[in-house]
């Protein structure tokens, strides 16, 4: 018995030890890696060290690893020896010679594209230009492309495709001049407007269309952008492209073969990708069949006649009717007879007419305001014509009579003024504008449109508004860019002064549409009055001056405020800059009185006898020379009067003695 039960004892130790081995084996085989394999933390012990570099022929390479940003990549779960294998088992300090980190290891599927693809091939033949994984999703810090920070984020694939594909890169210069601008050209096309400029990130980018991973040229039958697949590649995104499209377009039927689109490409350029109209065959004739009757007429008796001169001379030569009258059923005899809505001229010219609904003129229309004009009002109708025609309602020699059919006095919009500005077309066409403009013929000049702009017309109260006190200078300055740059710098400027105070604007002293030339002499007598609703007081002084009395008495040639201070470029007199600085006070008085020097400079321009505190000196000795003219006439007065009665005695007694020698 006894040597059954040791037995037993023996065999149990035996089986324990059978398990212990089982469950050593499963953890060797599971977790390879605590047993022979470093963690990241041993990694970084060497490669957090910003110093850390690698001489690679004429190059050094850092060798640095952000700890931070590996963290937060998509890799942050993996040890580095999942990628860097060769080092699995390997002793600290590895060998400084590593293989080259093989990403198809865990992504064959993308390995696999990139190998039969441009990219790939140009790699395997050594192509010192063509991009790896690493170029495009970068090394430690690879994030998800719907992280907005990636690199491979739609909104910033057209930038990194843009490192190779832009202009003037090496891998550009290598193209065909047809390929250039690729970049730039996807930009400025619809795809990149919506992707750029509204980060739109369901428009297309360059991945979109040519794959991520297995980019081939067109030529190449399965390249996505191959004739027959370009179709199919546009169609992920346009699903409705033949409902959306006209069935005749060109005069050509939309599908030639049944369900079989044409290709994208033969209207639509690939980088240069914009909102493109086509003419409907026949579709303007079959409208002006009955639209050329000259007697044709509405239910309501308005003509519905359309000269064709007018098309023929229109800028919309190109458009067809079915573009603007949208809606139109091409299988009926009368296709226009299941069109309901008016004309939306905003579905081509969306931002014009953005600008217009939030004008003055858009916000009448939107509270139904009859007299609110409409586009048709300004530019017609089937008669449109470009802004260069001469015979353009536009063209800036007709734009003061297009706005005179609203604006001049008496019209709809006149009578709405509330305020002093009247006869505002009048004006205009005496002021310097105006004449350049009418007379001259001068189409550089300012027109209304310069002013209030074409489409975003605001009262001037408006801060938004072009002619805003706020915004004034900006509008002039279009034209007159050398004084806006004076102006902005002088003490009138916000800028400058930094006064709460209603600053003068251009308006203030060249008023708003009857501006006249600056060196005639009805502006140079009026400008110091202009000058004086600010400067009141300083104003009077002037006027106290022998250059303000001889400028009152009509003389024009005598010093004005902007002859000393300057017109737009005022400075106080501390400032160097200043006409009137102690470095330019004798040259600016020399430009009347070439002979003088800095004691007639010294000359006080705006003394006056009123100000006790600034002038004392003038003051006393102006009211004491004036006491003693008056103290002097008063004794004098005083002595003619008591003398008076004496002389009058004198007279009579003369007179009595003259009677007496006569007896």
């Amino acid at each position: 018995m006894k040597a059954v039960k040791v037995k037993l004892k023996n065999k149990a130790k035996f089986n324990i030890l059978i398990f212990l081995f089982a469950i050593t084996t499963i953890v060797f085989i599971c977790s390879p890696k605590l047993i022979f394999a470093q963690d990241n933390e041993e990694c970084m012990m060497c490669h957090n060290d910003k110093t850390l570099t690698k001489k690679v022929g004429n190059r050094t390479l850092s060798l640095f690893v952000d700890e931070k940003k590996l963290g937060s990549s998509t890799h942050s779960t993996l040890q580095c020896v999942s990628c860097h294998s060769d080092l699995k088992g390997a002793d600290i300090p590895h060998e400084e010679n590593l293989q080259k980190v093989n990403c198809g290891s865990c992504h064959k599927g993308q390995q696999t594209l990139y190998e039969s693809c441009l990219h790939g091939k140009a790699k395997l033949k050594g192509d010192p230009l063509a991009p790896t994984c690493k170029s495009c999703h970068g090394a430690h810090e690879i994030l998800s492309s719907k992280n907005l920070r990636s690199i491979t984020n739609p909104l910033r694939v057209p930038f990194l495709c843009g490192k190779c594909h832009r202009e003037g890169t090496p891998v550009q210069r290598q193209r065909n001049i047809h390929q250039d601008m690729i970049l730039e050209n996807y930009s400025e096309s619809i795809h990149g407007e919506g992707l750029l400029r509204k980060g739109l990130i369901v428009s297309a980018t360059c991945t979109s269309c040519h794959t991520a991973h297995q980019i081939l040229p067109h030529t190449d039958s399965r390249s996505t952008i191959a004739r027959r697949n370009i179709a199919a590649t546009c169609a992920k995104c346009h699903t409705q492209i033949e409902e959306v499209h006209r069935k005749v377009i060109k005069g050509e039927l939309w599908e030639k073969e049944f369900h079989i689109l044409p290709a994208c490409v033969d209207c639509h350029q690939p980088h240069k990708v914009r909102k493109v109209f086509y003419d409907q065959g026949m579709a303007d004739r079959d409208c002006l069949r009955c639209h050329e009757k000259e007697n044709l007429k509405s239910k309501e008796g308005r003509s519905m006649f359309v000269k064709t001169d007018d098309l023929a001379h229109s800028a919309h030569i190109k458009t067809a009717c079915s573009q603007c009258h949208t809606g139109v059923t091409p299988s009926k005899l009368r296709p226009c007879e299941t069109v309901t809505q008016k004309v939306d001229c905003g579905s081509c010219h969306t931002e014009v007419v953005s600008q217009y609904q939030t004008s003055l003129h858009g916000k009448l229309f939107a509270q139904n305001d009859q007299n609110a004009p409409t586009c048709l009002e300004c530019h017609g109708t089937h008669g449109i014509r470009g802004k260069r025609d001469s015979k353009s309602a536009i063209f800036p020699t007709n734009i003061p009579s297009l706005c005179a059919k609203c604006h001049r006095e008496g019209e709809k919009a006149a009578v709405r003024y509330k305020g002093k500005e009247h006869e505002i077309i009048d004006h205009y066409t005496e002021s310097i504008h105006g004449k350049g403009l009418i007379k001259s013929g001068l189409i550089v000049t300012a027109v209304c449109t310069d002013c209030h702009t074409s489409h975003s017309e605001l009262p001037a109260n408006d801060s938004a508004s072009s002619v805003n006190r706020k915004n004034i200078s900006k509008t002039c300055g279009t034209c007159h860019h050398g004084i806006e740059e004076q102006f902005e710098k002088s003490i009138h400027s916000q800028l400058v002064s930094g006064s709460e105070k209603n600053l003068p604007a251009c308006n203030d002293c060249h008023s708003a549409h009857k501006i006249i030339r600056a060196d005639s002499e009805g502006f140079k007598l009026t400008i110091m009055n202009q000058c004086g609703r600010c400067h009141e007081s300083i104003a009077k002084t002037y006027f106290d001056t022998y250059h303000g009395k001889v400028s009152q008495l009509g003389y024009t040639k005598t010093a004005k405020c902007y002859d000393c201070h300057g017109a737009h470029d005022i400075l106080p007199i501390s400032n160097p800059a200043s006409h009137l600085s102690r470095e330019n006070v004798v040259e600016t008085c020399q430009k009347c009185h070439p002979g003088a020097t800095r004691r007639f400079a010294g000359y006080l321009t705006h003394a006056t006898h009123h100000d006790p505190e600034k002038y004392p000196f003038l003051f006393w000795t102006f009211w004491g020379m004036t006491g003693l003219l008056v103290f002097t006439f008063v004794i004098f007065g005083l002595h003619t009067i008591l003398w008076l009665p004496r002389s009058l005695k004198w007279k009579r007694e003369l007179q009595a003695r003259k009677r007496e020698k006569s007896e």
